[in-house]
């Protein structure tokens, strides 16, 4: 529990922050204690990466105070914020992959704390003491997602750590690296360091967290403690109306194999790449089979290989089948006209153009649905196939010429998964779909992908989210070290198993084999 103490560790009073056409932070108030885990959570634009920032020093607010263990102060930078003893884990890691651990954390010190060799007694002390053993001298590239990860709490550590934030710090760890984290951060809880905990996984922060502020729409809506809350009320909190937001689906047989992929390897030329070894794969036409994974281990190469945006010589075509035919030499293209629709990992910049309009995005990939003729473009049908695909699948946009890189990253991804389903494919491959989104787009999505399972489609989802994939997959498997494992009924098996199959804790030869009849 919390710490008793004369004063908070941080204090929020009123702070607002105004961005051109949108507050972002509106009067927002925040009280953590020493000693406590505080979730903050919220819907995409609900306002907590402006908040968090905020907290450490990369954008001043335009309103209201900051108190700091009792003493009101302006946070002007991050290093001001390291030095008050503030750390903070993004997202998305920023470690050099060439360079060592003791390098990296030795960079982030600064001269005076000493050099990388100086650094690692230090370092295998902390991570000792915290149970995240890592060797100093190991280079970055080699490390797992886990790995990494700690390396950049240790970094946080080094210092007089007195508030930690961690920004979605398990969508990449799979459900034991999940607990080991949170063996340390209740262990640093107890020292008395605070925690700042964003993230979408309701169930975690129910286990693991004292107390929770709510956003939504840049203010607060309200404070509750998780653990008292079941995951439909923390919903409420978040988007209001909660109706649909939690549910669980059928699990589908499905029908014939419309997906085939047989002793599927290909060696990656780049060092810090995944090679796939012998993987095989078969999709029935009305399921979802879900490939679990901490990501580098082949995941990428996987999509690049089904997309077409890798191919293989002709004499490889059987590797990968639609049906019968053979495709696996085939351009993206091609692939299309033979019934494949793609919703890749990256949504800006891959799954769309950026300074685009919504319109000519829709255009990107469904130009062969009677939106070209003669060579010309059919103006009217493309902006109509954008209306369509805005008003069916709820995207919140001014209109269809607004850019893509204007949409937060939910409505954008509703858009682009959007475009793919009104293809109406018999293959659809979809890497982490609900990444990085909210409760209430994450479930528009799911309904939309069971949706497109009832009327036919095989589809594969590739997710780091183990709750996701047990949610909407009637088999799922895992991808480690480029092997993929059996696939399995999803109703046959447990999260904890097939967390152990991310880590590689499996063999290809002795897995326990589908039940098929549950499948024919």
């Amino acid at each position: 529990m919390p710490h008793s103490t004369t004063h908070p560790r941080l204090q929020l009073r009123h702070i607002t922050k105004q961005y051109p056409g949108c507050l972002a932070n509106d009067a927002i108030d925040l009280t953590i204690q020493p000693g406590e885990i505080h979730a903050l959570l919220g819907e995409n634009g609900a306002g907590k990466s402006t908040l968090m920032k905020i907290i450490y020093g990369v954008v001043q607010p335009d309103a209201g105070q900051i108190i700091w263990q009792g003493q009101p102060l302006s946070m002007r930078n991050p290093a001001q914020a390291r030095a008050l003893g503030i750390g903070m884990v993004f997202q998305h890691f920023s470690l050099f992959e060439t360079l060592t651990v003791a390098q990296n954390i030795a960079l982030a010190m600064g001269a005076a704390a000493g050099t990388p060799k100086q650094l690692e007694p230090e370092i295998r002390e902390v991570s000792q003491r915290y149970g995240m053993a890592v060797e100093p001298q190991r280079l970055v590239h080699s490390l797992s997602i886990g790995e990494r990860q700690k390396v950049e709490i240790i970094r946080c550590l080094m210092q007089d750590i007195r508030l930690l934030i961690l920004d979605e710090p398990t969508s990449v760890l799979t459900p034991q690296e999940a607990q080991d984290l949170f063996v340390t951060l209740r262990r640093l809880a107890e020292e008395g360091c605070s925690i700042l905990f964003i993230s979408h996984k309701l169930g975690e922060v129910r286990a693991l967290c004292h107390s929770a502020t709510v956003l939504r729409g840049g203010k607060v809506s309200g404070h509750c403690v998780p653990n008292e809350c079941s995951d439909l009320q923390l919903a409420r909190l978040m988007v209001g109306d909660a109706q649909g937001l939690v549910a669980q689906y059928p699990k589908a047989a499905g029908n014939a194999p419309f997906l085939h992929v047989e002793k599927l390897s290909w060696h990656n030329p780049d060092p810090f790449g995944c090679s796939l070894i012998e993987v095989d794969l078969q999709v029935r036409s009305a399921e979802i089979v879900g490939i679990a994974g901490v990501a580098g281990n082949g995941q990428d190469e996987l999509l690049a290989l089904l997309s077409g945006e890798q191919t293989l010589s002709r004499a490889q075509a059987q590797r990968i089948r639609f049906g019968e035919q053979g495709v696996a030499h085939l351009r993206p293209d091609v692939r299309r006209r033979q019934g494949l629709a793609f919703v890749p990992a990256e949504r800006l910049g891959h799954g769309a153009v950026p300074d685009m309009s919504l319109a000519d995005n829709a255009l990107l990939t469904a130009f062969q649905q009677g939106l070209v003729s003669k060579g010309l473009i059919q103006r009217g049908k493309v902006e109509a196939l954008a209306h369509t695909i805005i008003e069916r699948f709820a995207v919140k946009t001014p209109d269809a010429r607004t850019a893509a890189r204007s949409l937060s990253g939910g409505n954008l991804q509703k858009f682009i998964l959007g475009r793919e389903i009104l293809q109406n494919p018999k293959l659809l491959v979809a890497a982490h779909p609900t990444w990085g989104v909210d409760v209430g787009a994450a479930a528009a999505i799911h309904r939309a992908l069971i949706a497109l399972r009832d009327a036919g489609a095989a589809i594969v989802v590739i997710s780091e989210d183990l709750d996701e994939l047990f949610q909407i997959s009637d088999r799922v498997g895992a991808l480690s070290g480029g092997r993929l494992s059996t696939l399995v009924p999803t109703a046959q098996t447990t999260q904890v198993q097939i967390g152990g199959w991310m880590a590689g804790q499996f063999d290809t030869g002795h897995l326990p084999q589908p039940d098929a009849a549950s499948h024919i």
